[in-house]
């Protein structure tokens, strides 16, 4: 949280720069868009360059970069600019800098008539090419990635690039209706079968109807929509995680944040001109389903058996509006995998389910007690309602398993997004005497250490945390120490390298009531702290790398703060005054030796290996054939990959798992956590990653 100096200092800042400029508006009484427009941006330029954890020097070279970063977010898959449309914004693109300052929206606006133009003109290509029916014997290509596509030199040019879009959008319905026109005959003899040309005619009548709905969407975007799109793209040459919401969006927001308990349960990233994952709420439908990930793009959203709706080139709040819902509802979420596959998850909308993110415990019996707790989240009671602690759950949890015998710890962190630092704090001081678990720099320089400062240790054995590429934050700051004080032996991937902390100011507060007639303003999302590890580095960028390194299908891809845009550095402060575990007996070189051993002889982890390979050999490669038949060869080959994948998984050997009796008989009558229950079980029973874990614990940590 900001001390109360620093909220003082960035409103201060903010009226300053009013009242600098307040002479004009308040005595000419400009109460005009164009004057709240000049308040807006001022106030953010300023309210960015007092109080952002690492303030740029607004040059030119900042400049460039907002500018690249608008221009992809202007038309990332370049159907709209012509090649000599961009070459006459890019007059302005060492401009920006001193149009910030003057508060001027000149480049804006050119910007916006441009695209608003181009984009009517794009209407009648669809409707033109839709028209006709594709030829899908013919062998051609188109690339995906709208970073490796090149603006259109004419509008002929630009045609035949709406031509194969839309091609290969009809060959995805295609290929999907005519799988499940091969499923159903196979079912029954008597099912009426359509030939090729009616499948290819009805797909390409679903991409005409869901552009359509697309442009009329289109037609509803207002210029203050796409004045964020810009301030945003500023904002982000900071940092990814600063940026400006307008009033709706930050409703929006709050309405997600302190109401996402009915959806499905994702955070969801605008990026690259695309809607994708970034994180799945514990307990939610998303996650109790299972398919949906991070990293996956989401193409079209239908509503039960309704018709897809396209979302490309949607806005963020108009796409969370169409897959939010009421509870009991399905939702169909055609997406793209890293890999390139097309897949079409239905998840049905549900409440969060609380138990689901709370700390759960099992013991797992394999000649040793080895105790084994699932952290989903760090949560807390902010309001002091009498709610849970993660922390106090960990320690509950802990002291049950020692009570039935425990012989060695898991803390299963993966998929861990963080959330609470207290509670970080509180859970490494579990397993230490005391001393110092993480550093807090502010933008000021002034560094925080986060100390344990209870001596007591509520548990001393055999300690393996688990992490992955979805371990975040607080998961971090935990793994981070534990590995610091030579405490446990962290096994898994890379984490996510999140080590900066946000804060959000509503710039309505900040303005005084002479200002009322332009409000609402939005408000401003500022980092304004970063972590750093006891031993001086931070978790920012680079995360924690495991001791132990497990093959994972989606380790190969591309993942983390280091895939955003102008993520803060990763950097060294002074360490903090620690001691190493005194009773560390931890041999990491023989630790790692035998694991890799294990791993290497492990048929289930070949297989996972040579996926992740092929994954990212298909991200890599983000060209896809337009013929029908390649199209489903390519399929078809990726379905037989993820099939060998599951049967490997099913070969795994079955842990011996139990749940504790007082959690047993705590759910004992309730048949939807009794189903829960079974369901963490059958997880837990054949989850290869606690294998090799409790292999650690029972044969390398003496």
């Amino acid at each position: 949280m900001l001390s109360l100096t620093t909220r003082f200092k960035i409103f201060l800042s903010v009226l300053a720069v009013i009242l600098l400029t307040g002479s004009f508006i308040l005595y000419s009484k400009n109460s005009s868009p164009e004057g709240k427009n000049e308040i807006l941006i001022k106030a953010l330029m300023q309210g960015l360059s007092s109080a952002h954890y690492s303030p740029e020097k607004v040059d030119d070279n900042f400049s460039k970069k907002a500018f690249k970063l608008y221009l992809e977010r202007l038309d990332f898959n370049k159907k709209f600019l012509l090649e000599s449309d961009v070459a006459m914004l890019r007059k302005y693109e060492t401009q920006l800098d001193d149009q910030l300052r003057a508060g001027s929206f000149e480049f804006f606006d050119m910007s916006a008539d441009l695209i608003e133009k181009r984009t009517k003109e794009s209407e009648a290509y669809y409707k033109d090419i839709l028209s006709k029916p594709f030829d899908f014997s013919k062998d051609e290509n188109i690339e995906l990635d709208g970073k490796k596509l090149k603006y259109a030199k004419d509008k002929a040019e630009l045609k035949e690039a709406w031509r194969k879009q839309l091609k290969y959008q009809t060959l995805v319905r295609l290929s999907d209706m005519q799988t499940q026109q091969e499923k159903a005959t196979a079912n029954t003899e008597k099912k009426e079968k359509k030939t090729f040309d009616q499948l290819e005619a009805e797909a390409r009548e679903k991409v005409l109807t869901a552009y359509n709905e697309l442009y009329k969407r289109l037609a509803q975007v207002t210029r203050d929509d796409r004045r964020a799109t810009y301030i945003n793209a500023v904002a982000n040459v900071y940092d990814p995680h600063t940026g400006y919401l307008p009033p709706k969006a930050k409703s929006d927001f709050d309405i997600e944040f302190t109401g996402r308990l009915e959806g499905i349960g994702a955070s969801l990233q605008e990026k690259d001109g695309q809607i994708k994952v970034m994180e799945i709420v514990p307990g939610s439908p998303s996650y109790l389903q299972g398919d949906l990930k991070p990293g996956d793009a989401i193409q079209k959203v239908a509503q039960g058996s309704g018709d897809a709706v396209l979302i490309e080139g949607m806005r963020i709040d108009d796409a969370i509006q169409l897959i939010r819902g009421k509870k009991g509802t399905e939702v169909r979420l055609t997406v793209r995998k890293p890999d390139g596959s097309t897949r079409i998850i239905p998840i049905v909308r549900d409440v969060i389910v609380f138990e689901e993110t709370y700390a759960q415990s099992a013991m797992i019996d394999d000649n040793k007690k080895i105790g084994y707790i699932k952290l989903p989240g760090f949560y807390a009671d902010f309001e002091r309602n009498g709610g849970r602690n993660s922390g106090a759950d960990v320690k509950a949890e802990v002291a049950k398993l020692k009570a039935a015998g425990m012989q060695g710890l898991i803390l299963d962190l993966r998929n861990n997004g963080g959330g609470s630092l207290a509670d970080a704090v509180e859970m490494a001081g579990l397993f230490i005497e005391q001393g110092p678990i993480v550093q807090v720099k502010t933008a000021s320089g002034k560094t925080v250490v986060l100390d344990d400062r209870d001596s007591q240790v509520q548990y001393g054995g055999p300690l393996v945390i688990m992490v992955n590429s979805n371990s975040a934050s607080a998961s971090e700051i935990l793994a981070a120490a534990m590995q610091d004080y030579k405490r446990a032996v962290i096994v898994g991937t890379p984490t996510f390298g999140k080590g900066t902390v946000q804060q959000f100011f509503e710039l309505d507060e900040a303005l005084p009531s002479q200002f009322d007639p332009y409000k609402p303003f939005g408000a401003l999302k500022l980092t304004i702290q970063k972590f750093y590890r006891i031993n001086g580095g931070t978790t920012q960028l680079r995360g924690v790398m495991p001791d132990v390194i497990l093959p994972d299908a989606y380790s190969f891809l591309e993942f983390g703060e280091k895939e955003q845009d102008y993520p803060l550095p990763f950097d060294e402060i002074t360490p903090a005054r620690y001691k190493p575990w005194a009773q560390n007996k931890l041999n990491m070189p023989a630790i790692q030796a035998s694991s890799k051993s294990r791993v290497s002889g492990n048929e289930s982890f070949q297989i996972i290996k040579e996926s992740g390979e092929r994954l990212k050999k298909q991200s890599d490669n983000t060209t896809r054939s337009l013929s029908f038949k390649k199209y489903m060869e390519e399929e078809k080959k990726s379905e037989a990959a993820n099939k060998q994948l599951e049967e490997a998984q099913k070969k795994v050997p079955v842990l011996n798992v139990s749940r504790m009796k007082n959690d047993l008989q705590a759910i004992a009558g309730d048949t939807a956590k009794l189903a829960r229950n079974k369901d963490f079980m059958k997880s837990l029973q054949k989850d290869i990653y606690v294998e090799e874990a409790v292999a650690i614990i029972k044969n390398d940590i003496k």
